[in-house]
């Protein structure tokens, strides 16, 4: 039962791990690099694995981790969309509770955003576009249950000190399992990443998430740091953010949460 629920801890280490060799190259990064590694409107293909264990939840002992694998492909602008585009798909595997005693861990929900790139201009970019979310989990008790559509919209500001900006998503069930709950969510994560020396940053990163059905909402706040490496064309960020929750409505809601990842993002 141990070795289930620490699954994707052990797959996120692999990856670490096999990520080495490229650190051990790593050349210097200037705050450019690091401004592109940690903006979510760079258009360059990215790889990412992050992962959210939170020990603690109200109402309850039981415990969660998500761990996202992640892909971002930048569309270049055509005949039939004349700004590019940025797709963005999310694989969660997910631990939670099972109603029968133990912990059951596999693929969650699907996520897929396409965000188009409307407005850049002083520093300032701006994307907006549809998400779906498809209900693709393995288990009842780690997904919705429903096809859920709705919108994300981001603004992000690049300085040389850093990233500010933050990524707001709405999203409510057109479809699925008529025996599940519907579902209509509100989540905005506002990002400050702080460029300090040789690729090394500052950030804060919580997403706040609302259910509009009952209202349970639950705030959190996150202060962690990271490294930007580059090894040829290729920039890699790791980063660790612990996160406490400052403000909640409801039961089964994280208290405290423990955030940490890696990307690559190729060839820019």
């Amino acid at each position: 039962m141990i070795g289930r629920t620490l699954f994707s801890g052990k797959l996120f280490l692999a990856v670490v791990a096999a990520a080495l060799p490229v650190v051990a190259a790593a050349q210097g990064v200037s705050a450019e690099d690091a401004n592109k590694s940690n903006n979510p409107l760079n258009p360059a293909v990215s790889l990412a694995l992050q992962d959210l264990y939170t020990p603690r939840l109200y109402g309850s002992d039981a415990h969660t981790n998500d761990l996202l694998a992640r892909a971002t492909i930048p569309v270049l602008p055509g005949e039939a969309v004349k700004v590019p585009q940025i797709f963005r798909v999310t694989a969660p595997i997910s631990t939670r509770a099972d109603p029968n005693g133990g912990y059951t861990t596999g693929l969650g929900d699907l996520n897929v955003i396409d965000i188009f790139l409307l407005s850049k201009k002083g520093g300032i970019e701006l994307g907006a576009g549809p998400l779906l979310s498809l209900p693709s989990a393995s288990n009842d008790a780690l997904g919705s249950g429903k096809w859920q559509a709705g919108l994300a919209a981001v603004v992000v500001h690049s300085s040389p000190q850093g990233v500010a900006g933050g990524l707001v998503q709405w999203q409510t069930s057109v479809a699925g399992d008529k025996d599940r709950p519907n579902t209509n969510t509100l989540s905005a994560q506002p990002v400050f990443i702080r460029n300090l020396h040789d690729g090394w940053y500052l950030r804060s990163s919580g997403t706040w998430t609302f259910n509009l059905d009952t209202d349970d909402y639950f705030i959190p706040i996150g202060l962690g740091a990271g490294k930007v490496f580059k090894s040829g064309t290729t920039v890699l960020n790791a980063f660790l953010e612990p996160q406490w929750t400052v403000a909640h409505h409801g039961n089964g809601l994280p208290k405290f949460t423990v955030f940490f990842g890696i990307s690559a993002q190729l060839g820019r």
